[in-house]
């Protein structure tokens, strides 16, 4: 598995970190299957969060073992300081260890939220303060939707967060006005060393009506199955060097994300992704609606 430096942390994260999302909500045995691939295949960068159901308390075992192989990286969505460093707190104990390399302020958009958490007293304060005690060496910023590359540009303006995350696909970067946000962001954490991180890259729709018998979604989304389909959904956003790529929160598509990862392949065209009848990668984000995870 390729690996390239984590913005100015240091560490060489794989280029397919694991998104964590998807162990919310399963049992312990089916969680350590997929931590076992997580391992087998060579990825040593864990993103997780405290609002992902579970997950935390499905990851915690494992980490008195194997806490040494991975850059481990949780979020907040606390805005104000003292909620936020009790989320922390809640999540260091939860995975069992005394510190997260990355803790992020996750899915700042909302411009109340945002005047919180910047605000005297706000989540960014009590986490630069966690840091200088230990307790986290990182700070990142996440997001979802199609404001908030926009939003990252100002935060970055108000605090040196070390990461940011968002959504980077074909139909997504079709919007003009998407696209030009995500340059304008690219740019500014090139100059600035700061690591950013693509979420969505095989999020093929929203779900379209409701789910036969049997069938177990793991997603708020349709993810592509198909492998093929995956591999080029995969690519397009890997061929650029600068991104980091999360894997999708239905984890039954993790080794389809790695095979193509393991072997890289110039982007495909977007019209190729959205055009095509057995891709037809479409927008999830209009400006009215968040991801909810």
């Amino acid at each position: 598995m390729e690996t390239a430096e984590f913005g100015r942390t240091g560490h060489l994260s794989t280029r397919v970190i694991f998104g964590a999302a998807g162990l919310g909500e399963v049992t312990q045995d089916e969680a350590d299957r997929v931590l076992e691939l997580v391992l087998a295949r060579g990825i040593n960068h864990l993103d997780t969060a405290a609002s992902y159901g579970e997950a935390e308390l499905r990851m915690g075992p494992w980490m008195p073992e194997h806490r040494s192989k991975f850059f481990l990286a949780t979020k907040t969505g606390d805005r104000i300081g003292a909620e936020a460093r009790a989320s922390l707190e809640r999540s260091l104990e939860r995975l069992q260890v005394d510190q997260v390399d990355l803790i992020q302020l996750h899915n700042l958009v909302e411009e109340e939220e945002w005047q919180t958490a910047f605000a005297p007293g706000g989540a960014v304060e009590a986490l630069a303060a966690a840091r200088e005690e230990g307790l986290v060496r990182f700070i990142g910023v996440t997001g979802h939707g199609t404001r908030i590359p926009g939003m990252h540009l100002r935060s970055l303006e108000r605090f040196p967060f070390d990461s940011v995350l968002f959504p980077y696909n074909a139909p997504l970067l079709a919007n003009p006005a998407y696209r030009e946000d995500v340059e304008r962001l690219l740019g500014i954490c090139e100059e600035r060393q700061v690591a950013c991180q693509a979420i969505k890259a095989i999020a093929r729709r929203r779900w379209q009506g409701g789910p036969s018998e049997g069938e177990r979604r793991l997603s708020w989304y349709e993810p592509l199955s198909d492998a093929q389909a995956i591999s080029k959904a995969v690519h397009y956003v890997l061929d650029r060097s600068q991104l980091f790529l999360v894997s999708s929160s239905d984890w039954r598509q993790l080794p389809s994300i790695l095979d193509a990862a393991e072997h890289p392949a110039p982007a495909p065209a977007g019209e190729e992704l959205t055009g095509d009848e057995a891709i037809g990668l479409q927008v999830l984000f209009d400006g009215s609606e968040l991801e909810r995870i």
